[in-house]
């Protein structure tokens, strides 16, 4: 177990040390310059030795392979850089505006799960075949809808026609209802049919069929004895799609108007800020990694079998 576990942890430190440097490299490659975007304005009337002088401040008139190491090193010891366009420290703006997409990401993915069970649950226990079909065509119909025209219909639906959650200076909580559903209706789509095909599978397998022999209800045997079998590989894709859930919940604030990461995002790219690009990529590879890494801690806790075969590796 201890083999697996620094095998584990060794990997995730790899993917991350891969996601910075192909960030760092892209960022490089890219035309454009943030420094000369802000500082070569006429209105500003700096000369060229000014701005020069200020590129060497901010490091960008070193050699590549120096920038690379300087960054590596500050990403390491906590320090992300300076923001160009604000001219704050970097982490100080991740750190105002990660509060919203925590709690953006962690209800969408909290109500797509709560919508993927409700779907699994009503095509295993529905009575006529026709239900059956029309629940399980959910999942497609969820997942073929764009995230940016999904939060658009419900701000037009909910807080235009039915004006029930208000879209301009709405509540702490009432602002969340609309992004929230907005981001968790794709998401919830590919989490319900891996569990209806899990459910499917784990309910032709021999066990089940004692168990309704012995007189448990179709309601008992899917909650007490399929529905932990078939959460394994619901819990590996639900770590997979964390990307999907950080990449939504860019477009969704956008929409919305949120005051979170995909907002900062949007102005570091529009302004080619790459210190806080750099800074949001790993951020958002450093999340991912770490629910995978969950995951995969605790796949064994729930399949025994996984750790035979760890013991036996």
């Amino acid at each position: 177990m201890t083999r697996y576990l620094l095998g584990r942890v060794g990997q995730a430190a790899l993917v991350l040390w891969a996601a910075f440097t192909a960030a760092f490299i892209l960022l490089q490659a890219l035309p454009g310059d943030a420094i000369l975007i802000k500082f070569q304005n006429p209105e500003l009337g700096l000369s060229p030795a000014q701005i020069a002088e200020i590129r060497q401040s901010y490091g960008a008139d070193s050699p590549v392979w120096t920038q690379y190491l300087h960054t590596l090193g500050g990403f390491l010891t906590g320090d992300f850089g300076t923001s160009v366009q604000a001219g704050v420290p970097v982490g100080q703006s991740l750190l105002a505006n990660l509060p919203p997409t925590v709690w953006l990401a962690g209800f969408g993915f909290a109500l797509a799960v709560l919508l993927a069970v409700a779907i699994a649950a009503l095509s295993s226990l529905a009575a006529f075949a026709w239900l059956r079909s029309a629940v399980q065509s959910l999942p497609s119909l969820f997942v073929s809808v764009p995230t940016f025209w999904l939060g658009i219909m419900l701000i037009q639906v909910f807080s235009f026609r039915l004006k029930l959650i208000p879209v301009i200076n709405p509540g702490p909580w009432e602002g969340l209802v609309l992004p929230v559903l907005t981001l968790a209706v794709p998401i919830s789509a590919p989490l319900a049919q891996i569990l209806v095909r899990s459910i499917d599978e784990i309910s032709t397998h021999p066990f089940v069929a004692v168990a309704r022999a012995k007189g448990a209800s179709r309601a008992g045997v899917l909650w007490r004895h399929v529905a932990c079998n078939a959460l394994l590989p619901t819990l590996t894709i639900a770590g997979v799609l964390f990307g999907e859930i950080l990449a939504g919940a860019v477009i969704t604030e956008t929409v919305f108007g949120l005051n979170g990461l995909g907002t900062l995002t949007e102005r570091a790219v529009r302004n080619q800020d790459t210190a806080v690009i750099q800074a949001v990529v790993v951020l958002s590879a450093a999340g991912f990694v770490l629910v995978n890494l969950a995951v995969d801690l605790l796949a064994p806790v729930l399949d025994p079998r996984l750790r035979s075969r760890g013991a036996a590796a």
